[in-house]
């Protein structure tokens, strides 16, 4: 815990006499711990709190325990970013996600941005080419129509660039007061290539981790209009659609065992989901992350880890060693991907565990987030 709280005492001013002397002021009993609170969210919260929506443990609990026993069902045990199925002897990627960012507008990008993006990468780290998306508005009653109308373009913008068609959608109006403005929730299907099986059960010990560029940058842009705070230099957002660089990585070689977009929960979050269904430990070179110094700068200011930072442009792979020095090549000749790095491996010590090596030698658990540090960031 990093603080702790607890009711005002009186003060006490200390003279120096000896204990028991005439005038000797009382020695202060012990501390009553059992009367302190701590501000971080405990795991046994009998309702929900913010930190059951971060993408870290206290996520992944709220599905194990509650959803995944009430829906039931092998695909759902899949727990991907995207479901893989099989209709009519055809592979499909089918994903959904809600998008409830605040605010609506952020530097880089906007709820409309990321309601298209987010799902098409979820798609593309199943391997699939995203075809078709859903889209369902839940406004807020007194939401402005020009703000609804850019969103929108927004959306419609994000999906052309993305290749893909919003094919149905939905729109329910909430009561002022309930809605924040605009929710937005996405559906999609993709096809899956032949001879392409992305999950973290394919990743083995050698295995080379490569991240696509700079890591962080999503959550601080929003955070940085959401508290009007101002970090030296102008930091956007790296929503994007990841695709065609999945599909660039691909036609190097379909032998890649796990893809995964950082979001909730941040490069931290993803990688502790991949070894612990891996049954394989992760290594990582501290140095070797890419956090630009406008992200580093500012979870200095705001006392955050840049590895639990979400991102919206970002991949992280699993890569077998004997392919990892093409797929690298070809990750950097992309757009998507210029900032291609290795910032590790799995390995069959401390199975299930994240650890990385620091600059001065040492080394440290990099653990799953129980809840999040930033709230509401897509």
């Amino acid at each position: 815990m990093s603080e702790t709280t607890r009711a005002p005492r009186e003060a006490v001013t200390v003279v120096a006499q000896a204990p028991g002397a005439p005038g000797a002021p009382e020695v202060p009993e012990a501390p009553d711990l059992m009367g302190w609170t701590c501000p971080a969210p405990l795991r046994d919260q009998p309702r929900v709190v913010m930190g059951h929506g971060g993408g870290g443990a206290m996520s992944a609990e709220l599905v194990r325990h509650v959803f995944a026993p009430a829906f039931g069902g092998q695909t759902l045990a899949q727990m991907g970013d995207a479901a893989a199925v099989s209709l009519g002897g055809v592979r499909l990627a089918f994903s959904t996600d809600s998008f409830v960012v605040r605010p609506l507008f952020f530097p880089g990008g906007s709820i409309g941005d990321l309601a298209v993006n987010g799902t098409v990468n979820d798609l593309a780290m199943s391997g699939a080419r995203a075809a078709y998306l859903s889209c369902g508005f839940i406004l807020e009653e007194g939401v402005e129509l020009p703000v609804v109308a850019r969103v929108a373009e927004a959306l419609g913008a994000a999906a052309r660039a993305a290749g893909v068609e919003v094919a149905t959608g939905d729109t329910k109006v909430v009561e002022a007061g309930h809605g924040d403005g605009m929710f937005i929730n996405t559906a999609g299907i993709g096809l899956i290539p032949a001879g392409v099986d992305l999950r973290p059960q394919r990743v083995v010990p050698g295995d080379v981790v490569i991240v696509s560029g700079d890591i962080g940058v999503h959550g601080v842009a929003v955070m940085s209009v959401r508290e009007g705070l101002e970090f030296g230099v102008e930091i956007e957002s790296d929503c994007a659609a990841l695709g065609g660089l999945v599909e660039a990585m691909l036609a190097v070689t379909p032998d890649l065992h796990v893809l995964r977009d950082p979001t909730r929960g941040g490069l931290a979050a993803a990688l502790n989901e991949i070894a612990a269904a891996s049954g394989t430990g992760v290594v990582l070179q501290e140095r070797s992350v890419p956090v630009p110094p406008g992200v580093a700068n500012a979870c200095a200011v705001l006392g955050l880890d840049p590895m639990y930072v979400a991102n919206e442009g970002k991949l992280v792979a699993f890569v077998p060693r004997e392919h990892a020095d093409a797929v690298l090549a070809a990750m950097r000749a992309h757009p998507r991907g210029a900032g291609a790095t290795v910032i590790g491996e799995a390995v069959a010590e401390h199975p299930g565990m994240v650890v990385t090596r620091t600059g001065l030698g040492g080394t440290r658990v990099v653990d799953m987030p129980i809840g999040e540090q930033l709230p509401r960031i897509c």
